[in-house]
Formats: C-alpha cells, structure tokens, sequence
C-alpha cells in the first residue's frame, strides 16, 4: 500500500484495478478487527454540501485510526466570504495532514489539490463520487464472495454516483448498465474513460429501457432523481423518472439473488419502493456502514498507518 501514500483521490481513475482491491482487502481487514492501524494525523473536512454518512463515517474512522477531525464548516470560515480556493489551499495544507473536500464543481476540488501539497480527497462534487462507490464494492465483494465478472444495473439519473460506479466496475472486471431518461445520461467523457478501463472485457452499457436492463442482473442500484442543488426541479422529474423506479416487478427481472442499493438519503415512493428497501434483498444498511470502513483503509492507505 505505499504507492498510495500521499496521493489525491479526486476520480476513481486515479486508482489501478490492483490498489482498488488492496482498498478493499484491507477495508474487510478492519472491519472484522482482523487488522488495527494507527496513525497519529489530522483530517480536514471541507463541506459545501450537506451531508450525513460521508461526514460521520469519515469523522469516526479517523478517530478509530487515532487521528483527530476538524470541521471547516465554509459558513464559519472565510471561504463564505469569497477566500480564493488557492489561498484557502495554501493555508490548510500548513496546519492539515489530509484534506476531504464536498462541492459542487469538481473545478475548486482540482484547484485546491493544485496548490496544497497534503492529500486531498473528493468527498463528492457534481461529478463523482468515488467514495460511495469503494463502500458499493465492499458491500457487493461481501454478497457474492468475488465480483468479477457479476453484473451491475444503475437505474435513474445519470449523477455523480453512475459516473463513480462505471468507473469502479471497470476497474474490478464488472458489467456496468447504466440506464435512464433520454436527456439524463451519465457524463459522456467519463463514460468513455471507464470503457476505456474495461477494455473490451466488461460491458459499459447505456440504455433507456430500464426492464431489459436489470434482466439477471446481479446488483440492482438507484439513486434520487434530483441530487443537492436540483430541488427545484425534483416535483418535474417525478413523470420522467417513474418507469425507472426500483419496485418489486423490476426486482423481479434480476438474477434471483440479487441485491438491492441505495447510496441515500431515499425518497421512498419515488426511485425505490419502502417494500423493496426494506426487503430480504436490499443490503443498503451494510452498504452504509461500509462507508466507515472503506474510507478507514483509504485514509490509512493515504496516511500511511502502522500496524498495531
């Protein structure tokens, strides 16, 4: 795990297929107390977006690593009275060891990381949101034993979490179908790229039909129709959205053993029915506790933790 000392992960491209399972081996590692870390740093967290499980499951990890949490709520510093990213940068990079920062415009996360040297980690922008995506994998790795070669289908709208997730079956040797409304797909640019991490050997599949998408699927995933910032459009897209819903006759196309993701907060009655999200299948709660143990091993990995 050193070569991943010190880096930014601002993309799931910027990890090998092989860190993504040493990610993920040492997650299940920590998560059975098979493996202890320590290490004795500081974590900056950076949120211009709310947040509950990103911001909690973060804060308790590095304490559990024996590290300490400062929240630099932007209403509360001087970056809500216009600070330019750079100087914000170059003045935290001198009192923090890492740095995890949630906004809107991938644009201020790759400035920040430009000018400060510490780590930084995107906690999610409007694009990605790599995070979620390594707690997805843990979760689904946990399910079937290995995920080579299963099958993923995203139904909904083609957020920062499907661009996340095509590039994270890509890396692991999964089938990716991602489908939703026309006019909703998922970034072009970083559909390209994770068909260019695939390589011909997995599916990337974009589609409108969502029922002949989820057909044998051995993961069924949603996510809102309107992520932060589209409020306002939420009640609009309720018709567009609706044939996408994760309800049981759509569960019911998928391979029999399929589970059922959320990456929440859900609306249920909206993308997901309260019957399947809290049916024998759905395994969004451990998908949620993943996430404190998918970013304990990354932050470790960052960190460079010791063993204890």
């Amino acid at each position: 795990m050193t070569a991943l000392i010190g880096r930014d992960l601002l993309s799931l491209a910027d990890l090998s297929p092989t860190e993504v399972k040493l990610i993920l081996d040492r997650a299940s590692k920590l998560k059975s107390q098979k493996l202890q870390l320590r290490c004795n740093k500081v974590l900056g967290l950076l949120f211009s977006k709310a947040s509950t499980r990103t911001r909690v499951s973060m804060t308790v990890a590095m304490y559990q690593l024996g590290g300490q949490v400062i929240d630099l709520n932007p209403n509360v510093t001087q970056v809500s009275r216009g600070e330019p990213v750079q100087d914000t940068a170059r003045v935290l990079d001198r009192y923090l060891n890492i740095i995890a920062i949630r906004t809107f415009a991938p644009q201020e996360l790759e400035t920040f990381a430009k000018y400060a040297k510490i780590p930084v980690i995107n906690a999610l922008t409007d694009l990605e949101h790599p995070c979620q995506v390594l707690a997805d994998l843990m979760t689904i790795r946990e399910c079937f034993g290995s995920i080579e070669g299963l099958t993923l289908t995203y139904v909904g709208d083609g957020n920062n979490v499907a661009n996340s997730l095509m590039l994270g079956c890509a890396l692991v040797g999964m089938n990716v179908r991602v489908a939703t409304p026309v006019g909703y797909e998922p970034n072009a640019a970083i559909t390209e790229k994770a068909r260019a991490i695939a390589g011909g050997k997995t599916e990337v599949v974009l589609t409108q039909d969502a029922e002949t998408a989820t057909k044998n699927a051995h993961v069924l995933y949603t996510d809102v129709w309107a992520s932060m910032g589209q409020e306002s459009k939420a009640s609009d897209r309720i018709p567009i959205f609706q044939p996408y819903q994760i309800n049981e006759d759509l569960l019911n196309l998928a391979d029999p053993q399929a589970i059922v993701l959320h990456c929440l907060p859900a609306h249920r009655g909206e993308e997901i029915t309260n019957e399947v999200i809290e049916g024998s299948q759905s395994r969004v709660w451990e998908q949620a506790e993943n996430r404190m143990h998918a970013q304990k091993s990354l932050l470790a990995s960052i960190l460079g933790a010791k063993e204890i």
